[in-house]
Order: C-alpha cells, then structure tokens, then sequence
C-alpha cells in the first residue's frame, strides 16, 4: 500500500469534517463549509504548481501546464445529509494524487474540476457544477434561489459563461464508488463503467374512500393502501423478471394516516430504471396498466404524474477502451458494468468524451456514514489512471 493511496484516504477523512451539521457530514451547495474543502485542495493542486481557481457556478478547478488537449478529472464536493466520506470527493482527490503520482512523467494537460453541487438537495436541482461547465444551466433554474446562493458565496452568476469547457478538452474521467454491492460480490476491485442507466420518475396517486374500520364490511371497501400494496409488489415482481430492470418505490404517504380508518389516498413514488430507454418505457407503460387494472377491480382511482425522463448515457467507446486496456495492464480484471445511479459524467458524456471508473463500496454501502473504501482498491484505481493518462 503506497504512502499516495493512504493520503487519498486521509484526505476525503479529513474534508468529511467539514460539515454543516456537528457529528455528521452534510455538505450542500455553496455552503460555508465548502470553502475549507475549497482551501484543503486548493493547497494541494498549488503545491503541485497547478493553477487554481474558483468559477461562478462555485467549481474548484486546477490546471496543469503543458501544450495540447486537456484530459478533465472530477466528481463532486458536496454530499446528501448525513453522507459518507467517499461519495464524490473520492474522484476529486484522486485526480489531484494522480497528478501528483505522474510528476514531470505527464505527458497530458489535466484539469481537475471539483463540481459544487450533484445531489440536489439544497434547492432540488442535481448537477448544478457540470451543467454550468458544459453550458446547460439556464436562467429558470438560477432563478430558483441558485443564483442568490452564488452571489452570498461571493461569485458572480453574470460570469457562469467563463465556467465553461473550452474546445481544447480531450476528455473526461471519473473515479467514483461504485455505490452498489456488485463489484464486493465478485471480489472485485475495479469496474469499467460502460454507460449510466436511463431513468425515470413519476408519482402514483390512489383515490379510495376513507371509512370506519370497525363498521365498514371488507367487501365494501375502497381501500386506496391495500389498492397501493398490491401494485407496489407487482412493482417488485415486474423487475424480478427482468434482471437489468430496476423498479423501486420509496415513498408513500397516506390520507388520514390513522389506525382506524380505512385510507382514503396513497401518493406513492415509482423509479424505474434501464440501460435501454425502449424497455424502460415499456416497464413504465406496463406498471400504468397494471395499477389501472387494480384500481378497476378495486374501485379505487388511479392518476399519474410523470416526472424526471432521464435517457440512458453510454460512455465513450474509445475511451472505455482505453481505460479497460489500462485495467488489464495493471493486472486487474476487467469488469464492465453499468451504472445505476446519476454522476456528473452522465452530464459531461453527451459534450465531451467521458469515462468512468468504479472501485468496489465494502458491503454496498453508500450515503451512509460507514461508506468506505479499501486502500489497495485507491492504489489499483491510482495505478490504472495512469496508465490511462499516458496512453491519451
């Protein structure tokens, strides 16, 4: 275990104390405690002689002299609420090491960019930081509160076009937690992310009629939440059949919400995601039908409310290439894999070339404070970027 990897480690540690809760790590968008995560790396990249610098969208961004196309290395700095200490920074911080490790062997301008904000809990809005670096930020989403935010951090949002991409980029990396159990199922330390499930979000309402538990006969009822429960497991069983399916409903919230009275409403959310939008439509139109159908034979009311329709992301096929070569040199198996959560390289892929890399999250834990990593996976994922590097 290289004294670089441990470094990472004691590095993301570190910047998970900056927090805007005591005892727990939440760090949201332009937060106070985002300036010492600013200061922390900011020290870093300019020992390394990278220049430093802070765009209007609240980006952390070190550069690397040299000649030619830049290859971009990021993730994000801010955290969901009582978050972990990899999720994001970890991409950030090994990009930083990786120009560390190359030294004068570099042979490829890099800029690391530390995006502001990707979880979307401040204001709702995810990826605020990438989409303001490829240009997607528009005014009715400043106009949300995110433009005051920039300007009570002392940025400037009449100054976003300086924050972004120039036409001299060669690319984009991202390390990143994998988030999920795969790659510590198979006892694996790295995956080679292929693209970025589509996604899609919508919310399911059911109109019963509230009445007495006690006097109301079971053949009588319209009961919105036993209506809800028997499509949430046709949910389950819907995804169990197709295993690149995944189906989920996290949320309900019932009306009256009392011991003893039969529910008179259930809002309940559904996400259902795919690689391939076609099939992920068609598991939305499915799952449409089959609360329809239970509503009817219920007579219970069924309405949806669609949401997020986000389209599948595949990476770049030369540069997956690229990284899955390195993978193999450094003497790892390579594992192609997808990715079912959302990253700035979902954002960053349709503008530039984008790749990513994951290293296994012990037990599949994530946004969670006992995430972590184990410091031979950091090693590997330092080993194959650069070779990466060296071969762009």
């Amino acid at each position: 275990m290289t004294d670089l990897a441990c470094k990472v480690i004691d590095m993301c540690r570190q910047i998970a104390g900056f927090s805007e809760e005591p005892g727990r790590t939440t760090r949201t968008f332009l937060s106070p405690p985002m300036r010492e995560v600013h200061h922390a790396l900011g020290v870093w990249m300019s020992a390394l002689g990278m220049q430093v610098r802070i765009d209007a969208a609240g980006n952390l961004r070190g550069t690397t002299g040299g000649a030619g196309p830049r290859l971009i290395i990021g993730s994000h700095l801010d955290t969901v609420p009582n978050a972990g200490a990899f999720d994001g920074i970890l991409g950030v911080v090994l990009g930083i090491a990786l120009v560390e490790a190359l030294g004068k062997a570099r042979v490829v301008s890099i800029e690391v960019i530390g995006f502001s904000e990707e979880e979307g809990v401040r204001f709702g809005v995810p990826f605020i930081g990438s989409r303001a670096v490829v240009g997607t930020l528009d005014e009715s989403t400043l106009s949300r509160g995110i433009g005051a935010a920039i300007r009570d951090f002392g940025l400037n949002p009449a100054d976003l076009d300086e924050a972004r991409l120039s036409c001299d980029v060669a690319g984009f990396l991202e390390f990143h937690i994998e988030q999920g159990p795969v790659l510590d199922d198979l006892g694996l330390r790295l995956g080679v992310v292929e693209g970025i499930l589509g996604q899609s979000r919508m919310r399911v309402t059911f109109h019963g009629q509230a009445n007495h538990a006690g006097t109301t006969p079971m053949a009588l009822r319209h009961d919105a939440l036993a209506a809800a429960a028997e499509w949430i497991s046709r949910v389950e069983c819907l995804a169990l059949a197709d295993r690149e399916l995944r189906a989920t409903v996290g949320a309900i919230e019932v009306e009256p919400n009392a011991t003893n009275v039969i529910a008179g409403k259930v809002r309940a959310s559904l996400d259902v995601r795919h690689w391939s939008d076609e099939q992920r439509h068609r598991a939305v139109e499915a799952l449409f039908h089959e609360a329809q159908e239970i509503g009817a034979r219920r007579k219970v009311g069924v309405e949806f409310e669609k949401g997020l329709d986000q389209t599948a992301t595949p990476m770049d096929r030369d540069l997956t290439a690229r990284l899955a070569r390195a993978v193999g040199a450094a003497g790892y198996p390579v594992h192609p894999m997808m990715s079912g959560a959302g990253h700035d390289a979902m954002i960053l892929a349709p503008h530039v070339p984008s790749a990513m890399l994951f290293l296994r999250s012990p037990g599949g834990l994530s946004h969670h404070p006992d995430e972590s990593v184990i410091a031979e996976d950091v090693e590997a994922a330092l080993e194959v970027g650069m070779r990466f590097v060296r071969d762009v």
